[in-house]
């Protein structure tokens, strides 16, 4: 490996690209894992973050959507999404019909019973993280935003482009 390692204008010597990484991705590893704390925590009893991401992503969308398109949505197995469906059905929180035009298929919808726990579920950790950027500073979040969707949607390329064979 090459060391990229160089003085700056201002002095200070600059760390590798490798470091850099290393640096952004243990800093995203531990801030999604202190963030998923914190939600975890003041979510409704019973209900799980993989919960309230189907649900809020149905509550958003508004429409039906098959189990493998959650699941691709989420880059999880469709045995995992399953998992979450069966849960959130038995609560009563989402809809599974079977597909009229094919029975193999079936579509998910978000129930009356579900968008209310959804609600419930963003009145309980919404201050807890309006506190964090309220702290942090809203210009600050609003810098940083552009780059992590930027971050988001080149790991998403990454990851298609490496599941079609390449690399």
């Amino acid at each position: 490996m090459i060391d990229k390692t160089h003085d700056s204008p201002a002095g200070h010597a600059d760390i590798s690209a490798d470091a850099l990484a290393a640096s952004l991705f243990s800093e995203v590893f531990i801030a999604d894992q202190l963030a998923r704390d914190l939600i975890g925590k003041a979510l409704p009893k019973g209900m799980q973050i993989s919960h309230f991401s189907v649900l809020n992503l149905l509550a958003h969308l508004n429409v039906e959507r098959t189990p493998a398109e959650l699941a691709e949505a989420f880059h999880v197995t469709r045995g995992a999404m399953t998992n979450t469906l069966s849960r959130l059905e038995w609560a009563g929180h989402i809809h599974i019909r079977p597909d009229w035009d094919d029975a193999r298929r079936k579509f998910v919808a978000i129930s009356p019973a579900g968008r209310a726990a959804r609600d419930a579920a963003l009145a309980a950790f919404m201050p807890r993280i309006a506190d964090v950027v309220r702290d942090v500073g809203a210009d600050r979040v609003r810098a940083a935003l552009p780059v992590l969707r930027m971050l988001r949607k080149q790991l998403e390329e990454t990851l298609r482009h490496e599941s079609r064979g390449g690399r």
